[in-house]
């Protein structure tokens, strides 16, 4: 008995040693693998921190099916990273081009850091750049940002021609307003208006449909707001004929000042159904026929959009308005003028009845082909 005693408790004793023993081989080991790790990571992280090289990327240039399409600069390339893009395959392409040297060790070393992540868009690489750098900017995301400014008054046709204009919009020349309004998904009949104008940032990432996208929602931010602040009493069944309107004002006058006074003039004239008589709407109608030079002819030629023919509104838009010329739609100027000519200056000439009217014209007739002539209600 004794014996069988001695023996449990012996081998207890030689349990809790093999467990003492074991934890302290992996500790050991655990300690060794951490030691080894921090090895690697440093090696890697001195490997990794030289300059990247650009002396290749002309060359990388030139094949545009082993690497992406790089457009050089001085001292700087951009390096386009695309939609769907992995860190593998972008590692890939910079160890093609000769940018950085040891690929494989920056993909191991991003997903010991968990910097595996990459935002695409278009990144400067400087000569000063690293790998680790690089990996960095993809994972903060500095992605280069461009902007492009659209004026006051443009019609949907110069939006077009100006972001075909910048190449990563160009292959959309080839479709038609009705097939570039399908792609936005936008339950609207015609493009005109429905684009707020502003300067809009961009990055390599983006497409037509997403710039377009982000100046529609502004404009019917702003519409909305607009409508629900406006005067009482107006002439509009809806936020679109008022959309329209400031369209029309808009093209009328440059200067902010008279916009609530053209505007006034306009509501007036629809209340006493007067047309509205407005060379800008003739101009609209005419589209690639008119050349410059506004003729007594045109204002006789029937269109959908030539006030001097047809009673009311126009039934769309004639240019992208501003907030200003919507307000002005919304709010405008009290008073009993009815007609206005243009005085040459910029500005215009506001008279309450016929006689008046005639007698502004004769005065001011002589600036009637000036560059900036603006219409004049008859």
């Amino acid at each position: 008995m004794l014996l069988v005693t001695r023996t449990i408790r012996l081998i207890k004793n030689t349990g809790r040693f093999i467990k003492r023993q074991g934890l302290r081989i992996v500790l050991l080991c655990a300690l060794i693998a951490c030691v080894v790790l921090a090895a690697a990571v440093g090696d890697a992280h001195r490997q990794l921190g030289v300059p990247i090289s650009l002396a290749g990327l002309a060359s990388a240039a030139s094949t545009a099916e082993a690497a992406p399409l790089l457009m050089p600069m001085p001292t700087r390339y951009q390096w386009p990273i695309e939609k769907g893009s992995s860190l593998s395959r972008v590692v890939l392409q910079l160890g093609d081009a000769g940018v950085i040297g040891s690929p494989l060790a920056l993909k191991i070393y991003a997903k010991i850091v968990a910097k595996t992540t990459i935002q695409t868009g278009s990144y400067w690489l400087e000569p000063s750049d690293t790998a680790l750098t690089l990996l960095d900017k993809f994972n903060r995301g500095e992605v280069i940002v461009k902007r492009l400014t659209f004026p006051e008054g443009w019609s949907f046709l110069q939006w077009r021609q100006h972001l075909e204009g910048v190449p990563q919009f160009a292959d959309s020349r080839d479709l038609s307003d009705a097939q570039l309004l399908q792609t936005l998904e936008l339950d609207i009949s015609h493009p005109e208006g429905w684009f707020f104008p502003d300067t809009y940032s961009y990055t390599g990432s983006d497409s037509i449909a997403d710039l377009l996208l982000r100046a529609h929602r502004k404009m019917l931010d702003t519409l909305d707001k607009a409508w629900s602040l406006k005067a009482k009493d107006l002439p509009y069944s809806s936020a679109y004929e008022a959309l329209i309107m400031a369209s029309i004002v808009e093209k009328e006058t440059g200067l902010a000042a008279e916009r609530a006074a053209i505007a006034g003039v306009f509501v007036r004239r629809l209340r006493l159904g007067m047309r509205l008589q407005t060379d800008p709407t003739v101009i609209y109608g005419l589209g690639n026929q008119f050349s410059g030079n506004l003729r007594r002819s045109h204002l006789k030629k029937k269109t959908i959009y030539n006030t001097y023919v047809i009673r009311g509104l126009p039934p769309t838009p004639i240019a992208m308005p501003s907030a200003a010329a919507i307000d002005a739609a919304l709010h405008p100027a009290d008073g009993d003028s009815l007609y206005f000519v243009a005085r040459g200056d910029g500005g215009h000439y506001f008279s309450s009845n016929l006689e008046q009217h005639k007698r502004a014209v004769r005065k001011y007739q002589i600036f009637r082909r000036a560059k900036n002539y603006t219409s004049t209600p008859q």
